[in-house]
């Protein structure tokens, strides 16, 4: 496996339920993309307010729910600086672990879990890859979590509400 690690530094956004606790932890962490909960617990983020809704939305989609049942919602800015993140930004490298571009789908699944889970147990903070909702415009960073706080990351309050559905971005796949 080729591992290209690198660090994350920027402002990220993550939303979450209206009101929510920025910082929840689940009593039962949820399996995700990049990661079993029951394995090791995450915390996404996305390098824009529309890839954090576009992956919303791709997640709305799979489970059938209509956005307006599931507000309102809680947009947050987050200082990030974290270092040992492996870099899967780009097609060559995801094939390098035998992975294809993401793509919205939870059968697509167990090999990233698989790949995540890897990375996780062999010291990684996180990865970095394109986000399967916008992959040609957007980035998802996953970091690994085991504690409430992620170290390096801070939420920058008060988050942006919203109570109806937000635009839906351009170059969104569902």
């Amino acid at each position: 496996m080729k591992i290209v690690d690198t660090a994350v530094t920027g402002t990220w956004w993550r939303q979450i339920p209206g009101g929510g606790d920025v910082h929840h932890q689940p009593d039962h962490p949820a399996d995700n993309r990049w990661q079993r909960g029951q394995t090791v617990d995450a915390l996404y983020f996305a390098d824009s307010p529309e890839t954090a809704w576009a992956e919303w939305y791709r997640f709305l989609a799979e489970v059938g729910i209509p956005p307006d049942q599931a507000l309102p919602r809680d947009l947050w800015q987050w200082s990030v600086d974290c270092a040992s993140i492996v870099d899967l930004s780009s097609e060559a490298q995801l094939q390098d672990l035998g992975l294809a571009i993401p793509r919205p789908g939870r059968r697509h699944w167990p090999a990233f879990q698989d790949v995540g889970e890897q990375l996780w147990a062999s010291g990684y903070a996180g990865l970095l890859a394109p986000s399967a909702a916008r992959p040609d415009d957007g980035q998802v960073l996953c970091l690994f979590r085991t504690e409430r706080d992620v170290a390096g990351t801070k939420p920058l309050g008060p988050p942006t509400r919203h109570d109806g559905p937000p635009v839906v971005p351009t170059g969104m796949r569902t």
